[in-house]
């Protein structure tokens, strides 16, 4: 089988199993989705997703946010982790979204990145699943699992994020991305895996990782 064909069975295993996958962080507009991103930077999206709405019933535009002080901010969100660092992140992206975008998330990924705290990661996923842009957000699911089905070296994000493009066609890039996730968190955990049980990986996982 060549590897094109071992993605296009892997592919097809994933979209049987998750046909119309979901943003799997609570959102309403690009905003609420740019800040709960950030938030998810080494943290659960259950927690980012318990944490939200006390900050979103405060502020879920960049015009109340700035009313909110940096301690403020970085009091709700200490569950999320990096209080520090993204509560400067939330409160500076969204004085510059007011004075730069009239309050508005720019739809690009070179102004997304310039703004505080906000990585290639997160600008990748506002992209894809808000603006419907291609894009292939990497995070540590999808990064473990395209090393275990032998479809990156696994490496860096950087390296797994091309290899995936380079691999999977454009048009199913923001699907696949999620479909991953989800299938990596149900059938494929990083402690505690059963690869013959898994759909995927009793077929495609490096002979290495089973022995």
């Amino acid at each position: 089988m060549t590897k094109s064909e071992k993605v296009a069975d892997i592919l097809k295993t994933l979209e049987k199993l998750y046909p119309k996958p979901g943003v799997p962080l609570h959102h309403h507009d690009a905003y609420t989705l740019l800040i709960s991103v950030l938030l998810s930077a080494q943290c659960t999206d259950e927690r980012v997703n318990k944490t939200t709405p006390g900050l979103f019933k405060l502020a879920d535009n960049p015009y109340d946010m700035v009313k909110l002080s940096v301690d403020e901010i970085r009091e709700i969100i200490k569950p999320c982790g990096l209080s520090p660092m993204k509560s400067k992140g939330i409160f500076g992206l969204s004085k510059i979204l007011i004075e730069k975008y009239n309050g508005q998330v720019p739809n690009t990924f070179q102004d997304l990145e310039a703004l505080p705290a906000v990585g290639h990661k997160t600008a990748s996923v506002v992209m894809a699943q808000w603006f419907g842009v291609p894009a292939f957000p990497v995070d540590t699911h999808i990064h473990r699992l395209a090393y275990r089905w032998g479809l990156s070296s696994g490496k860096s994000v950087e390296q797994t994020e091309r290899d995936l493009k380079r691999l999977i066609p454009e048009q199913k890039w923001n699907n696949a991305h999620l479909q991953i996730i989800y299938f990596g968190r149900e059938y494929c955990p990083a402690r505690g895996h059963i690869w013959k049980a898994c759909p995927i990986c009793k077929k495609y996982m490096r002979k290495a990782l089973r022995e």
